[in-house]
């Protein structure tokens, strides 16, 4: 006991050291106590024994079917002392396969098959209306105007009727024929690029192995550019061909690389690392001007050596008056209602597409991607040949541009999307993000333009040759 009359601070110590063994004698006892339950190994490379300062199987619920001693350290790893074997090593999965089982285990599986689903039975529903036309009405059709009785026939109403007008050359066929010759380029491309993904060649882990690969393809690809458009601009009967090579081989790339040399403009500014280096910049432009314009030089020189593609009816030379349309038949509603399908069987590769873009994560879906593209192809130009049939039989013969805009608005449903991601999904602050978001989305927009336009212009142009190549004229 302290004497608190006793100032002297001497007494107080040996109270302090007792105080102090005591503590020192609990704590010993709780230690010997509880080190039985402490593991202990001994370091095989220094021979000292360590102390792990953590215990397993402290709740037996976490205890696994197969206690596995989690004693393995260096010492015993370099001596050959593992307690478990690899197990790739004694195991039907191969090193290259490791991580196939969360690919597998992925939850957006079973909404891709969803929307795979949902794509076939639209492109079914297409295909029955397509068959029907093909095999009911348009075989009537023909049969009723190849009947002995001309008079009878001139009576009726259809697509017969416009017979002298439908080849009539379009307006506008010098830029027709670019977009034409560009979106062949795209769907070549496209095409082989996701053959080479679903194959494995460009695995997603291999960042930039995809866009690399685009990039190439496209460059070496400027001779069919060239060669289509200029076929179809000598079909329609221009003159121009050197004019029509130089926007092929310019106008599309030129407006990607200035959007996109702006958006490196601004990550140049903005001192971001994802800024492409002025070398790449000059690298690209020694593609573009040394190899893609050369080939597309040299595949518009074929183009126009090549006769114009032959038509099977003669196109008379007064233009036919086009009645009175409906509100459906009018080009506009049309167009609009031609886009819907084709967006409706891709909207949920697109959600994944942009996430993989703007949320930083992986897509590795090319097989369901492949699939898709097949589905939008058989799409695409089964909605443009049932709406270009209704059309004609409306006696509305300018079916040219509108079989490219009707299957090209789809990417103006894609840009309307992408701005619903971009207010529904992303949190971006600032103008410089902004602006670059939709800088790249328009380059996406008007690459699938092009893409899709071309799918449904040359759908729309084989059955229109088609079914006029069947037809009697006088």
């Amino acid at each position: 006991v302290i004497n608190n009359n006793n100032n002297n601070p001497l007494f107080i110590i040996p109270n302090v050291l007792i105080l102090i063994a005591m503590t020192l004698l609990i704590l010993s006892i709780n230690v010997e106590n509880e080190k039985s339950d402490i593991q202990l190994f001994v370091n095989r490379l220094d021979s000292v024994e360590s102390v792990l300062p953590y215990e397993y199987d402290m709740f037996d619920f976490c205890k696994d079917v197969q206690e596995i001693r989690p004693s393995e350290n260096l010492g015993q790893v370099l001596f050959g002392e593992r307690i478990e074997s690899s197990p790739y090593k004694e195991s039907s999965i191969k090193w290259a396969s490791r991580w196939d089982y969360i690919l597998v285990s992925m939850p957006h599986t079973n909404i891709q098959w969803f929307s795979i689903m949902n794509s076939l039975v639209i492109v079914l529903f297409l295909s029955g209306m397509v068959a029907m036309i093909m095999l009911r009405t348009l075989h009537k059709d023909i049969a009723r105007y190849n009947q002995v009785d001309q008079e009878d026939a001139q009576e009726e109403s259809g697509w017969k009727q416009v017979h002298g007008d439908v080849f009539r050359p379009p307006r506008k066929g010098m830029l027709l024929s670019v977009f034409l010759g560009q979106g062949t380029q795209i769907f070549i491309m496209t095409f082989i690029t996701l053959f080479l993904a679903c194959l494995g060649f460009l695995s997603p882990a291999n960042r930039g192995a995809l866009m690399t690969c685009a990039v190439v393809l496209w460059v070496l690809l400027g001779t069919p550019a060239g060669y289509v458009s200029a076929r179809l601009y000598k079909t329609f009967g221009g003159e121009k061909w050197k004019t029509n090579v130089l926007l092929t081989a310019l106008l599309c790339p030129g407006i990607v690389f200035a959007d996109f040399f702006l958006m490196n403009l601004i990550l140049w500014v903005e001192g971001s690392s994802a800024a492409i280096p002025f070398g790449t910049l000059v690298a690209i432009l020694a593609l573009w001007f040394g190899i893609s314009v050369p080939l597309t030089f040299i595949g518009a020189y074929f183009g126009f050596k090549k006769a114009a593609i032959e038509q099977p009816v003669r196109t008379n030379q007064i233009p036919r008056q086009i009645p009175e349309q409906s509100f459906f038949t009018k080009p506009i509603p049309g167009i609009v209602m031609g886009g819907i399908l084709p967006f409706g069987c891709i909207f949920i590769q697109l959600f994944f597409i942009l996430n993989s873009i703007w949320s930083h994560q992986m897509y590795y879906m090319f097989g369901f991607l492949f699939l898709v593209f097949i589905i939008l192809l058989i799409t695409c130009s089964e909605a443009t040949i049932l709406l270009c049939y209704f059309h004609l039989c409306a006696e509305d013969y300018h079916w040219w541009w509108r079989s490219f805009l009707t299957s090209g608005f789809t990417a103006v449903y894609l840009f309307i999307y992408a701005v619903h991601y971009f207010f529904s999904k992303l949190q971006i602050i600032g103008a410089a993000s902004t602006f670059l978001y939709f800088g790249y989305t328009m380059i996406m927009v008007l690459i699938f333009f092009l893409f899709t336009g071309t799918i449904g212009f040359f759908a729309c142009f084989w059955f229109v040759n088609k079914i006029y190549s069947v037809v009697k004229v006088d």
